[in-house]
C-alpha cells in the first residue's frame, strides 16, 4: 500500500512528492508531467518575460530519484478506478494504491474569430481574471469548465499570438518579442498586467485591452484601478478599458484586434491572458465528482477514497483558489495524511494576500474589498494619484477584514501582518493608511527583526514565520541559501526575499553561541 502516483509535475505536484519523500522514504512515488521540463515556479515567469530571470532561476529544486520517479513529458490520458491504474500516452498502465491529481489549470483561449486551437467557451473579451482571483473559474457552468479543460494546443494559434501560462508559452512570447516593437495584451488581471509590464521592460509599446471598465476588478475597487492605470501609463503600458474584443486578424506582418465599438488596434504581437479553468478532464472521465474543480473534502480526498486532488484543479468548500500558498498548504496536509504520520490532518484555508509582481508597481490586496458596509464596518481610504499611491482599509471589531495597498507605503508589511494574524489595528488608523508617523504612532514594520513577533509570517506562500527562520538558524543554517533550502521561504512569489535576507543578516550579527532573542 505504498505506491503513490501523482498526475501533474507543477508547483503542487512537485511539492507533494518532496513532502512525501521527506516523511517516508519507503514510498514508491511516481510523478507524471505533461510538460517536458523539470518543475518550475510558474509565478516567476513574469520575471523571465521581463528579462530579470533566466530559466534556471525559475526551476524548482524538488525530490527526484531515491524513491521518486519523475516522468516528464509523459501525460496521463486515462484513469481506471476499478483496477487502480493510470494509462499514459505511450499506452503503458501504472498501478497505484493512492492517486493524486495535481493537474492544475489551463489557459482560456477566448472564442474569437481568427483564433484556433481552443476548446470550450470563454468570455469573448477575456474579462476573466487569469490568476490570483478568489475563484479563477469564475461563474462558469461546470460543463463549460469540462470543455475548457480539454486539449489546448497553443502551437495551433496564429504565429504572432500566444497565451501566457507555461514555460513554453513564455518561450513563444519571447521569440515573437525579439523582433517586435509593439504588443497587445488581452486581459487586465494579474497575469495580463505582469505580462504587459514584462514586455514593456523589453522596450515594446504595450497596451492592455480589458472588457471590464477597471483593472483587476476582482481585487481592486474603481479608485485603485484608476491609480494603477495611471501608474502603468508612466511605466509604458497603456490601457483600453471597457473594450470588448470581437475578432483577431493575425498574419506574418502583425496582429489586428477589432473591438466591439468598431475600432481596430494593431501590434506585432498579441498575448492572451484571459483567465484559466481547472483541468478536470481526467477526473470527469473517471467518474469523479466535479464542479468548477475536482471536489475534495478537508483531507483533499475526492469522491473516490483512493483518489485525491490538490492545487488549481481542486475545489474545496466550493472554492478553486488558483494561488500557490493554498496549493502548497494542501500538499502539506495531504502528505501528512498519506504518509500516515498525521491521518487526522485537515486543510483549513488561510487568509490570502494577492501581490502584483511587476517592476515599478507595489500592490497588495487582501480580504473583502467589495462587500457592502454596515454600521459596524469602518472604511478608510487615501489616494494620491500623482504619486501612484492608494490605500484602503476595511475594519470590523478592530480587525482588518480587507485592504488595498498600492504604491510606496511603508505600512504595507504591518497591514499584511495584521490581516494574516487577525491582530487588533492601532487606535489611530491614520498611521496604517498613510504609512507614516501620525500623532507619535509609526505604522511601519519593525525597524529590527528583534522587535518582530515570533509568530509574524514572513513568507506568505510557504507560511514561514520569523520564528521558523530563527529556529532554522539555531539548527545550523548559516546563510540565506541554507535557510531557504530548509524552510522554502522566498521560493514562491519572491516578494519576501528582502525580509528573509534582513533576518538572516540580523542573525549573522548575533553570536551563534548565545541565545537569539525572538
Amino acid at each position: 500500500m505504498n505506491r503513490i502516483v501523482i498526475v501533474g509535475h507543477g508547483m503542487a505536484g512537485a511539492r507533494l512528492a518532496a513532502e512525501l519523500h521527506a516523511r517516508r522514504g519507503d514510498l514508491k512515488i511516481t510523478v507524471f508531467g505533461a510538460e517536458r521540463h523539470r518543475a518550475y515556479n510558474r509565478i516567476m515567469l513574469s520575471n523571465l518575460l521581463a528579462g530579470r530571470a533566466d530559466e534556471l532561476d525559475v526551476t524548482l529544486t524538488e525530490a527526484a530519484g531515491h524513491g521518486v520517479d519523475v516522468r516528464a513529458g509523459l501525460p496521463v490520458v486515462a484513469i481506471e478506478p476499478t483496477t487502480r491504474t493510470v494509462r499514459t500516452a505511450d499506452g503503458v498502465a501504472t498501478e497505484y494504491d493512492h492517486l493524486v491529481l495535481a493537474t492544475g489549470s489551463r489557459a482560456v483561449v477566448p472564442a474569437l474569430p481568427g483564433l484556433t486551437g481552443q476548446t470550450g467557451t470563454a468570455d469573448p473579451a477575456g474579462a476573466a481574471d487569469p490568476a490570483g482571483a478568489a475563484d479563477p473559474a469564475g461563474a462558469a457552468d461546470p460543463a463549460d469548465s469540462a470543455a475548457a479543460a480539454g486539449a489546448l494546443d497553443p502551437a495551433a494559434l496564429p504565429e504572432r499570438v500566444a497565451v501566457f501560462r507555461t514555460l513554453d508559452d513564455c518561450r513563444r512570447i519571447l521569440a515573437a518579442a525579439a523582433g517586435a516593437r509593439s504588443a497587445l495584451v488581452l486581459g487586465g488581471g494579474l497575469l495580463g498586467l505582469e505580462a504587459a509590464r514584462g514586455l514593456a521592460a523589453r522596450g515594446l509599446d504595450v497596451r492592455v485591452v480589458h472588457k471590464v471598465d477597471q483593472l483587476m476588478e476582482r481585487q481592486l475597487d474603481p479608485t485603485a484601478s484608476a491609480v494603477l492605470a495611471r501608474t502603468l501609463t508612466r511605466l509604458g503600458v497603456g490601457t483600453e478599458l471597457a473594450a470588448a474584443a470581437e475578432s483577431v486578424d493575425a498574419g506574418a506582418d502583425g496582429v489586428r484586434l477589432r473591438l466591439g465599438d468598431g475600432r481596430e488596434l494593431n501590434a506585432d504581437l498579441l498575448v492572451l491572458a484571459c483567465g484559466v479553468r481547472p483541468d478536470t478532464d481526467l477526473a470527469r472521465r473517471a467518474g469523479l465528482q466535479v464542479g468548477r474543480g475536482v471536489v475534495v473534502d478537508d483531507r483533499m480526498a475526492t469522491s473516490d477514497p483512493r483518489i485525491w486532488a490538490i492545487g488549481d484543479c481542486a475545489e474545496h468548500d466550493g472554492v478553486v483558489t488558483g494561488l500557490v500558498a493554498p496549493a502548497w498548504e494542501q500538499a502539506r496536509v495531504l502528505a501528512r495524511v498519506l504518509a500516515g504520520d498525521d491521518p487526522g490532518a485537515r486543510y483549513r484555508p488561510l487568509p490570502t494576500v494577492t501581490r502584483l509582481k511587476a517592476a515599478g508597481i507595489d500592490l497588495a490586496a487582501m480580504g473583502d474589498t467589495h462587500g457592502d458596509t454596515d454600521a459596524g464596518t469602518e472604511e478608510l481610504s487615501f489616494a494620491d494619484p500623482a504619486r501612484g499611491t492608494y490605500a484602503r482599509l476595511r475594519i470590523r471589531d478592530d480587525r482588518l477584514t480587507g485592504a488595498i495597498m498600492l504604491g510606496d507605503n511603508p505600512a504595507v508589511g504591518t497591514v499584511i501582518q495584521l490581516f494574516d494574524r487577525g491582530g487588533p489595528v492601532p487606535a489611530d488608523r491614520r498611521a496604517l493608511l498613510l504609512g507614516r508617523a501620525v500623532g507619535g504612532t509609526v505604522a511601519a514594520p519593525a525597524t529590527s527583526p528583534a522587535l518582530m513577533p515570533d509568530a509574524a509570517t514572513v513568507c506568505q506562500c510557504n507560511t514561514v514565520s520569523k520564528g521558523a527562520l530563527v529556529r532554522c538558524w539555531r539548527a545550523g543554517a548559516r546563510s540565506v541559501g541554507e535557510v531557504v533550502a530548509a524552510t522554502r521561504a522566498t521560493t514562491g512569489c519572491g516578494s519576501c526575499t528582502d525580509a528573509v535576507t534582513g533576518i538572516v543578516d540580523w542573525l549573522s550579527s548575533v553570536d551563534s553561541d548565545v541565545e537569539v532573542p525572538v
